[in-house]
């Protein structure tokens, strides 16, 4: 595995670590002791990144509850990192981040469940957020209290990064980037490698598309990728990411091959991103772990760019 500086951070991180949204249900049902385990074997196979959020599980937060079990013994050797702003999104149940105190309660609240006295990370997890300045006074609150290290926004867009790095105090960001979604190359990640910026990678497998395993005949019965049915609001978004997945066909077989291939074409990138890819079980965690151990030659990259 790869340990890279992260950011501004002084901290080595692995190039690949866990998201853990797959062990909360939304993405097909997972046992605790599959969902413990695959945290586990992500750590064995030398990742110490781990991504959560308090919205992540059904219910809401389960993910973070698996998470903090699955940590016990090993916290101190592991970055936390979390995100509050979307609870109950997906339920209709949401809470109302208007005060400073609703930001710490929210974050004490997500502390409580990951069994653990501070965040690593914590981000603002409202990736289109006009006015940010609620997240930013709370965030400081919680550094001086001791719970928060580094906060940082989940976004997709570069106005909003800026906004929200106005004062030079976002340590770390999270975006999707894949290679059926590289417009973060064009400004994003440069904007994060010239101000010291952190870069979490979600999404680094298209939502499980870059396995090379579906094709338009696929139908998705977990929630979150539904929408990517026939008849689905994101219908057309997942036919044009899936032209793109048989083009790279021709140059990595899939499966496991593929998500390799993807995985390292993203921690490739010079702002030397963390993938954060999710997984259902130690055997995908294990998978996606070995895509750390390298990153890509620039003739490969060039052949992978599409």
């Amino acid at each position: 595995m790869l340990y890279r500086d992260f950011g501004s951070t002084g901290w080595k991180v692995s190039a690949i670590g866990l998201g853990t949204w797959n062990i909360g249900n939304q993405w097909g049902d997972v046992d605790d002791a599959t969902a413990w385990g695959t945290v586990r074997t992500a750590f064995d196979q030398g990742m110490n990144l781990f991504d959560a959020a308090e919205s992540y599980g059904l219910p809401n937060g389960l993910s973070e509850e698996r998470l903090g079990v699955a940590l016990a013994g090993i916290r101190q050797q592991v970055y936390v990192v979390s995100k509050i702003g979307n609870w109950g999104k997906r339920t209709g149940q949401g809470v109302p981040k208007n005060t400073v105190d609703m930001i710490r309660l929210c974050a004490h609240a997500s502390l409580h469940r990951l069994r653990t006295d501070w965040h690593d990370v914590l981000l603002c997890h409202e990736g289109d957020i006009e006015d940010p300045s609620v997240y930013l006074e709370g965030f400081e609150v919680l550094k001086e209290e001791g719970r928060v290290r580094v906060y940082g926004i989940s976004t997709n867009s570069l106005e909003v990064l800026q906004r929200f790095n106005a004062d030079g105090n976002c340590g770390v960001v999270e975006v999707d980037y894949s290679l059926v979604n590289r417009k973060p190359e064009e400004a994003f990640l440069p904007y994060c490698r010239e101000n010291g910026i952190g870069v979490l990678v979600r999404g680094p497998l298209g939502m499980g598309l870059l396995s090379g395993r579906y094709t338009a005949e696929s139908v998705f019965e977990d929630p979150v990728r539904a929408p990517f049915n026939k008849g689905g609001d994101r219908r057309a978004e997942f036919e044009a990411k899936l032209a793109k997945v048989e083009q790279l066909k021709e140059l990595a077989k899939p499966g496991e091959e593929m998500v390799q291939k993807a995985l390292q074409y993203v921690i490739s990138d010079p702002a030397e991103p963390v993938a954060i890819p999710g997984a259902k079980s130690p055997e995908q965690a294990k998978m996606n772990a070995a895509a750390g151990a390298s990153t890509l030659p620039n003739e490969e990259l060039g052949k992978l760019r599409v």
